[in-house]
């Protein structure tokens, strides 16, 4: 089974300079954010494009919080699309780092894919807090690809058949959209731009021809890098593709960009070994959890109000019960040479009516039910499955839980 770090996504809405309202997605990691980039989505997509979504969600995964939007006039954004130029698609990149820079931190990376590829190399000069831009399949020019998209893509189907056909009719509804963008303009802001540029670029792109790539490469001053996507297509369509982009994208990364000060506690303020240490991330239920030598996050699912970025607490307090059985079990078998291969244990937590537990010696309102299943491989007499149960009562947290507990509490403000 391939489990997928965890990623929290976050739905939210900016205004473009006259005010519209655009519709965007920010993705970050559970845990700290190390910088914050910008997608743009190729022209006719929307931001729930797959390459989009995978390549948010892989750099997430990676550290990085990633916004993504649809411009004016497309996919859940306001506005007319008819009304918008090419500058307007620059000034949209703009906007959404301004709202990641008044809302969270502005962005280290810009990153546009196909047509918007161009964009963000424009937009990269307005932005001072960008080290590195990302083009993904984007051409060198305008003229060509109008072109191209008026007269239709040859040897195409299925997804990028049906994107060029919706290119093709925005362009008919937009006549204008290239107007105020020339080949010229573009060499001029790639080689002004002073930002580190990787160019990722299949050779079997049969949209966007691999001499475009070159050419963006060849117009930009160092340091500048360029990568095949190898076997990808124009969307990169496949998974495997838009993952591969995405680790890429956060390897080079790496080399140019200053991670954000983190949520670091004051060295006097660390947990000693044996000691935790929970602090609030949001405001409302999510929580980093440190003990001196591990991070791990605890929330509440989404219908209590919570983000479900990590278990809830009652699904923790279950957690380190089943690992102290199982704990507790490998060491006696181990002692006793017991044939057992696996231990797992299943827990379960509920509140019941005092009444229908006949062994509590609370008889009114509600007690807590703790159950445990406690799976044995292993060649064992009946005489040894019985020693289990009562060995697994002998767990330290088992103990602690129905034991008294001094709990103490007192508040310290700074």
């Amino acid at each position: 089974m391939n489990v997928q770090p965890i990623t929290r996504r976050e739905k939210l809405t900016f205004s473009n300079e006259q005010g519209t309202k655009l519709s965007g997605l920010l993705e970050q990691p559970a845990t700290d954010t190390k910088a914050f980039a910008v997608l743009s989505h190729c022209f006719t997509c929307s931001k729930d494009i797959p390459a989009a979504t995978h390549i948010s969600r892989t750099l997430a995964a990676r550290g990085f919080g990633v916004l993504r939007f649809d411009f004016t006039g497309l996919g859940n954004s306001e506005g007319n699309f008819a009304d918008t130029t090419f500058s307007t698609h620059i000034r949209d990149i703009i906007q959404a780092a301004n709202y990641l820079r008044e809302n969270f931190a502005a962005p280290a990376l810009l990153i546009g894919h196909s047509l918007s590829g161009v964009a963000v190399l424009s937009a990269a000069r307005e932005i001072p807090e960008v080290a590195g831009v990302i083009t993904i399949a984007a051409p060198g020019d305008t003229e060509s690809i109008r072109g191209l998209l008026e007269d239709g893509v040859p040897d195409t189907d299925g997804e990028i058949h049906g994107m060029t056909a919706l290119a093709r009719q925005r362009l008919k509804d937009n006549r204008y959209f290239f107007a105020d963008i020339s080949a010229s303009k573009i060499k001029e802001g790639i080689q002004a731009m002073g930002k580190a540029l990787l160019v990722l670029h299949s050779p079997r792109d049969k949209v966007v021809g691999l001499q475009h790539a070159r050419n963006i490469f060849e117009a930009a001053r160092h340091p500048k890098s360029f990568i095949s996507l190898d076997k990808a297509d124009h969307l990169l369509t496949q998974r495997e593709d838009s993952q591969y982009a995405g680790e890429i994208i956060a390897t080079w990364a790496g080399r140019y960009i200053q991670p954000m000060n983190t949520t670091e506690l004051p060295i006097s303020e660390e947990p000693e070994i044996g000691e935790v240490v929970v602090t609030e991330r949001d405001g409302r239920f999510s929580q980093e959890i440190r003990t001196n030598r591990h991070r791990l996050l605890a929330d509440e699912p989404i219908d209590y109000g919570g983000a479900d970025i990590g278990p809830s607490p009652y699904e923790l307090l279950l957690a380190g019960l089943g690992a102290c059985t199982s704990m507790t079990l490998r060491m006696y078998a181990n002692h006793k040479k017991l044939p057992i291969e696996r231990i797992s244990v299943r827990l379960d937590h509920e509140k019941v009516n005092a009444k229908d537990c006949p062994n509590c010696k609370t008889q009114e309102g509600k007690v807590d039910r703790i159950t445990r299943e406690i799976h044995i491989t292993g060649d064992l007499t009946p005489e040894q499955h019985r020693r289990i149960v009562a060995i697994a009562n002998r767990c330290p947290v088992h103990k602690t839980i129905h034991g008294e507990i001094d709990d103490q509490a007192w508040v310290i403000s700074d």
